[in-house]
């Protein structure tokens, strides 16, 4: 007589409960470990936007953030506002409101939010959410801006403070999977140092952003007026992603800046 154990239902009915039982372990594992996750995502958040405004451990050529114990803190005593502001599918500002401080389940933590998706709001026609973090250090306001785009292979982003002229005060990229040694070497400091100083705006007051350009006739980078930085040999589409992503991004701050020197 055959064992129950090699009928065809006794094997569905095995699989099914350790689908059951492998969900479920999965299900719990992702809940515990949603708490751990935010808090490392809002700590990495943090560490971009103090290396943005010059407080890091940089040594002579590696960019290195404050560690992960010390950003908090450094964020605290840098970091005096954070704001939201609301523009419509034009760019036009609806409201300014005061972030609320790490309350991310409702979205009102501003470096929570999801630049990807408030892009694609606005590509829908509906209004999109821009986080501006205002920060002071040595006396010196600093307007942190997040940014989002798309490189060679994949997402890139960064972080871009400001003066109140929009002029470029550091930079921090980051990116999802450019080619190491090439694209992905937006994130290395030869090229993110290359943007302070560097203005956004025309003499004219016009908004230019920066071209990350082949062919640069500054490859010293000494003209911060040219609206240019060099481009990283053989990561032409990545520069070009950066170059993008500083335009759309960076331009819709602008009415906010405008407002600020007519106060």
């Amino acid at each position: 007589m055959s064992n129950k154990t090699d009928s065809n239902i006794y094997t569905i009915i095995f699989a099914i409960i350790m689908v059951f039982i492998v969900g479920a372990l999965l299900a719990f594992t992702a809940s515990s470990l949603a708490p751990k996750i935010s808090e490392n995502q809002r700590i990495e958040k943090q560490q971009n936007i103090l290396y943005a405004m010059g407080i890091n451990n940089n040594d002579e050529s590696s960019a290195i953030f404050v560690s992960t114990e010390q950003a908090p803190e450094d964020f605290s005593k840098y970091i005096k506002e954070q704001i939201v502001i609301t523009v419509d599918a034009d760019g036009k500002i609806l409201k300014t409101q005061t972030g609320d401080e790490y309350v991310a389940e409702n979205n009102k933590e501003p470096y929570l939010i999801d630049i990807k998706k408030q892009k694609s709001n606005a590509a829908a026609g509906e209004p999109r959410q821009l986080p501006l973090f205002i920060g002071e250090k040595d006396g010196k306001t600093y307007y942190v801006a997040p940014i989002y785009g798309k490189g060679l292979w994949d997402a890139i982003w960064g972080f871009i403070s400001m003066d109140k002229d929009m002029v470029v005060q550091g930079a921090y990229f980051d990116h999802k999977g450019e080619t190491p040694g090439l694209g992905a070497n937006i994130k290395e400091r030869f090229f993110m140092d290359d943007f302070y100083g560097e203005h956004l705006l025309t003499e004219a007051g016009v908004f230019k952003g920066i071209d990350v350009a082949k062919g640069n006739a500054d490859p010293k980078n000494e003209d911060k007026t040219d609206n240019q930085v060099d481009a990283i040999a053989g990561a032409t589409i990545t520069g070009n992603g950066v170059t993008a992503m500083i335009k759309s991004d960076l331009k819709l701050y602008k009415p906010y800046f405008d407002n600020l020197k007519n106060n």
